[in-house]
């Protein structure tokens, strides 16, 4: 009988930037509403915040995560650039280079030697990037995948409680958006244990812990700078 394991960490790329997006999406449009609200302005005016914040939030978790990951990808393609020079000037130092490590990990030395020198004759950059320098195809970074993601999600996520402040003017605007905006945060949270093979219920609690937060501290600041004015 045939056993199949279901592993996620080939997830980890897109997962991260899908659920930072998302999260920031919420949190931020949800807490900017807030916000604005608390200070006793016009509907049109909240949502003209709400919308501006959504714009201004994609771009920026675009261009963040472009930047981000690109610095990662360019660390990576020099450390795999050194790694290169080093197998062509000085090849039977990488192998034992890399032998050493299996044997770290348990390979006897004869067996180790073994197994370094097939590895190298089949992709010798391939082994020493993923043993040596610890990359991996699936770990690899992508600045354009993250950035779409990233820009996706939070668009995405800010769509929702905009929509709730669309739908509920007047004096219930801030009560509504808090409460939806939480259960967004929650089911966001689950969602993204769930996807990740996390326990779902952990998830759930702390991204609405922080989303509850966030928003909190934006409706006191709020309120204190509409009576102030």
């Amino acid at each position: 009988m045939s056993h199949i394991e279901l592993h996620r960490s080939h997830r980890v790329g897109w997962l991260r930037a899908a659920v930072l997006g998302a999260n920031d999406g919420i949190v931020s449009t949800a807490s900017l509403i807030i916000g604005v609200a608390a200070a006793s302005t016009t509907h049109a005016s909240v949502m003209l915040a709400g919308v501006a914040g959504l714009v201004a939030g994609a771009m920026s978790m675009a261009a963040g995560e472009y930047v981000s990951v690109s610095s990662q990808a360019d660390t990576e393609q020099a450390d795999l650039e050194l790694e290169k020079i080093s197998l062509a000037q000085n090849p039977q130092y990488e192998k034992n280079e890399l032998a050493e490590i299996y044997q770290k990990r348990g390979v006897t030395p004869e067996l180790a030697q073994r197994v370094a020198g097939q590895l190298m004759a089949h992709d010798a950059l391939g082994a020493h990037a993923r043993d040596e320098i610890g990359i991996s195809l699936s770990g690899k970074a992508r600045p354009v995948q993250a950035a779409l993601s990233s820009a996706a999600a939070f668009t995405i996520g800010a769509a929702l409680p905009l929509l709730i402040a669309w739908a509920m003017p007047g004096p219930y605007l801030i009560y509504a958006v808090a409460l939806f905006s939480l259960c967004f945060l929650a089911g966001l949270g689950a969602l993204a244990a769930h996807a990740g093979g996390a326990p779902r219920t952990r998830g759930a609690a702390r991204v609405t812990f922080w989303g509850a937060l966030a928003m909190a501290l934006t409706a006191l600041v709020g309120s204190i700078f509409g009576v102030a004015v």
